[in-house]
């Protein structure tokens, strides 16, 4: 585990992204066959936004970062995708996906008819939506930057205050969970990356991640990006436009397919669409998360 000596995540403490790189280091642990008191001695670094995880990576604070790229739910993260395409070099090295479990935590022995106010996250309290309507429809719902900082504000307040948030949160900050698992969607996940600054060794069951920046918008441009594809055989598993941040109308496609950069049908794919496209950007090869 001595390539993990320091890995960023979008903090603060207690946030799904926190929970998504405990799991990711436990797997790692048990695949190496190492010994899990080795995760102690791993510096966790927080930070406030993902741009700033992305940023530590790149100035070589972190060795690694964890972030969000898509929810089963709200789509793909679109700041992840950004910052990677447009700032950053960092390469995606691995992935995580976890269900997201969302928690109505309070004060020690709080009564759930004496709460009055609930603090989260906007996305959080959008995914607890019918629960909340029905349980605490004149509840005051508060906004707060994270879930993790939702529970730690609840530290502040009377017994008429909850917050929803992680379990890890509620034991950080030393709460009680009040309702386990009160999201609408019981199939609510969250995919997460780690980025480094490396492309990750092929496993055989891997998937690429790449950006296409066109020359110049015109009739078919998409077609023959995907024809490339269609002609080895490559199974694409994620499709998506974004804005090229030049001129409206301007786009870049972003794409992950199964296979590795290395395997000659990717390698032989990736090759010919440099002749067709503006740049083609690597954001990495990774295995695919089986956990």
């Amino acid at each position: 585990m001595e390539q993990y000596r320091k890995i960023s995540y979008l903090g603060p403490e207690g946030t799904f992204t926190e929970e998504a790189l405990i799991k990711y280091l436990s797997k790692a642990v048990t695949l190496k066959g190492g010994n899990h008191n080795q995760i102690a001695e791993i510096t966790k670094i927080a930070y406030p936004t993902i741009t700033e995880v992305i940023r530590s990576v790149d100035r070589g604070e972190a060795d690694h970062g964890v972030i969000p790229i898509e929810n089963s739910i709200e789509g793909s993260v679109n700041l992840t995708q950004d910052v990677l395409t447009f700032e950053s070099e960092a390469k995606i090295i691995a992935e995580i996906a976890i269900p997201i479990k969302h928690h109505l935590i309070g004060l020690t022995k709080s009564s759930l008819k004496n709460i009055k106010k609930i603090i989260s996250h906007p996305h959080a309290t959008a995914q607890c939506r019918i629960y909340l309507s029905q349980h605490f429809p004149d509840a005051e719902i508060i906004a707060a930057n994270s879930t993790a900082e939702a529970v730690k504000k609840l530290k502040d307040t009377s017994g008429d205050s909850a917050a929803i948030g992680t379990k890890i949160a509620a034991q950080i900050y030393g709460l009680e969970i009040l309702v386990s698992d009160i999201e609408d969607n019981k199939e609510n996940k969250t995919r997460f990356i780690v980025i480094g600054s490396h492309i990750a060794k092929r496993t055989g069951t891997d998937k690429t991640s790449i950006v296409c920046f066109l020359k110049k918008d015109k009739p078919g441009s998409l077609f023959n990006i995907l024809k490339e594809f269609a002609e080895r055989e490559i199974n694409l598993t994620r499709l998506e436009s974004r804005p090229a941040k030049k001129d409206l109308g301007d786009y870049v496609f972003m794409i992950d397919m199964e296979g590795h950069v290395h395997d000659r049908e990717i390698y032989e794919a990736l090759e010919s669409l440099r002749n067709k496209v503006y740049l083609v950007k690597l954001l990495g090869s990774y295995p695919v998360w089986a956990g």
